[in-house]
């Protein structure tokens, strides 16, 4: 499969792992930003990935991320952005959401598995309560300290002044 194959739009997802399903694959989604990949998005990414068989990346459009992070960001636009994690091996397919968060996106997915940082508390872990439901799982995946799309760019502004 074509790196840019593996983005696809969220009406196209059912029939992605509809499948996939079928065949017992555990279908494990994230979600975030990802302006400035890093070694922590990495490990973070094939943690998450180790959780099941079929990896899905939510991520934040640039319109979304304006409203997280503040009209600064994001550094990368969303189809660079897309097209990097599309060929990352844990990741089976990236979709673009413009919403603030993955709600309508994971009610749409039902993932076995949803996965985020250790940073979140999972009862602030949205859509958890849907996965739990559906008998699914929540995992919170440990972040490497120091390491920050934040921190990258302030140390690059201190740098280039």
């Amino acid at each position: 499969m074509h790196i840019l194959d593996k983005i696809i739009k969220s009406d196209d997802i059912s029939s992605k792992i509809q499948p996939l399903r079928k065949n017992g694959k555990r279908i494990v989604f994230t979600n975030g930003c990802f302006d400035i990949l890093h070694a922590g998005h990495v490990r973070y990414l094939a943690a998450a990935g180790a959780e099941g068989d079929i990896l899905i990346v939510g991520l934040n459009s640039d319109k979304s991320v304006k409203l997280i992070k503040g009209n600064k960001r994001p550094i990368i636009s969303q189809a660079q952005r897309a097209e990097v994690l599309a060929a990352l091996e844990p990741i089976n397919y990236v979709i673009i959401f413009n919403e603030p968060d993955p709600f309508k996106l994971i009610c749409r997915i039902k993932p076995d598995v949803l996965v985020k940082g250790a940073d979140w508390e999972e009862k602030d872990i949205i859509g958890a309560d849907i996965v739990k439901k559906n008998g699914g799982r929540i995992v919170r995946v440990d972040i490497v300290q120091q390491i920050s799309t934040s921190d990258i760019i302030q140390r690059i502004m201190d740098t280039m002044g």
